[in-house]
């Protein structure tokens, strides 16, 4: 069976470079536009990872990734924030809520199926 990913961003074009990288990976790809959308995705099944922005409309990603982990389905499922924000204290923010990994667009595929591979147990 394929690991899911759920990818949260407001982006189309990041989204669908994401979901290209991962799925030419084999894995599944879910696809949510915003926090919001992308909590209604969490509906039980099982998500392997989230791959999330954090400035989008509606719900940030922070926020969204504070409600998921709240959900007792998605406590332990690693994210990955994928955003253009660097700064030293943002990433802390998303460490503090869970976030494994901090990624800065643009970002290399390889990089993203390094980090994928090492929070995504076989």
């Amino acid at each position: 069976m394929n690991k899911t990913i759920l990818i949260v961003d407001d982006s189309a074009s990041i989204r669908q470079v994401v979901s290209i990288t991962l799925k030419g990976a084999g894995y599944d790809v879910i696809e949510g536009c915003d926090g919001r959308d992308a909590l209604s995705k969490l509906d039980g099944r099982k998500i392997h990872l989230i791959v999330s922005d954090v400035n989008m409309p509606n719900m940030d990603g922070l926020s969204f990734v504070k409600a998921a982990k709240q959900m007792p389905a998605y406590k332990f499922t690693p994210v990955i924030m994928l955003t253009t924000e660097a700064s030293e204290s943002m990433k802390q923010q998303g460490q503090a809520i869970g976030a494994k990994a901090w990624m800065v667009k643009p970002f290399q595929p390889a990089q993203m199926l390094s980090a994928v591979s090492k929070l995504i147990m076989p």
